[in-house]
């Protein structure tokens, strides 16, 4: 790697460290699920890996009672001494509940980070804010910040679960985009190849539907098309020779 790609975490003096590393490829929810059918969702899987996760240090519950000011949640260790300030806090009042990050981040010049929830990793009550940082040039920490939405209703997160998920990001990437609204007549080969994946879908869920009743089609029950895993059309042609199925984003090194 070049220097032009270093993403910098400085550990800010006097704060506790906490752990810091790629993000995780499976989530137990779909791990729970009969088959874990989900995982057959290459896009879901790739957003699962696309960034670097924070992990929180102590469990703790976090409740709130519906009111504005900070007193109004209240955050609660489980036994063990957590240190002074609290590493979780509500501090802007509104249900907010506020991590000190104990890093600041450098990323290339004109890299931008998204600091964000863990990518497909819901929580009930509870729901991650995002904030895009200029940590090219900042010489500030930032915190991150989950918002309660069920009053009295218990949050807790747990020891090493993951609270917060950072994303380089070029600035004016997604400004240069130009979007725009178009007909299929116009690209009769994306039609052709749209229209083919569709029919072979059809007929996939055509057969998955019969293996219920004959048993003729039994073997069609766990089936599942892999074309877009594969990266290849429904023809079984490869669509681009740069294709992913995972993403192996170094860890970070002490130096």
């Amino acid at each position: 790697m070049t220097d032009d790609r270093l993403l910098v975490a400085y550990h800010a003096p006097g704060a506790p460290p906490l752990r810091v590393t790629p993000s995780d490829r499976w989530r137990d929810w779909i791990n729970a699920m009969e088959d874990r059918w989900a995982n057959r969702c290459l896009p879901l899987l790739m957003a699962n890996e696309s960034g670097w996760t924070i992990l929180n240090e102590h469990a703790f519950e976090a409740v709130w009672d519906g009111g504005d000011a900070a007193e109004s949640t209240t955050v609660r260790f489980e036994g063990e001494d957590v240190g002074t300030p609290a590493p979780v806090q509500s501090h802007f009042g509104y249900g907010i509940i506020t991590w000190a990050v104990p890093y600041l981040f450098r990323t290339p010049p004109e890299w931008n980070l998204l600091a964000r929830g863990p990518a497909n990793l819901p929580k009930d009550g509870i729901s991650p804010l995002e904030g895009l940082v200029e940590t090219d040039w900042a010489v500030a920490t930032f915190t991150m910040n989950w918002k309660l939405t069920r009053p009295g209703h218990a949050v807790r997160f747990e020891a090493d679960e993951p609270f917060c998920m950072v994303v380089p990001q070029r600035r004016g990437e997604l400004e240069s985009f130009r979007p725009s609204f178009r007909s299929f007549a116009d690209d009769p080969e994306t039609r052709d190849a749209t229209k083919e994946w569709s029919d072979s879908r059809h007929e996939a869920q055509v057969r998955k539907f019969l293996a219920a009743y004959s048993r003729e089609y039994a073997d069609e029950r766990a089936s599942w098309q892999q074309h877009y895993f594969r990266g290849v059309g429904s023809d079984g042609v490869a669509r681009t020779s740069a294709h992913q199925t995972q993403l192996r984003l170094a860890p970070f090194e002490n130096v």
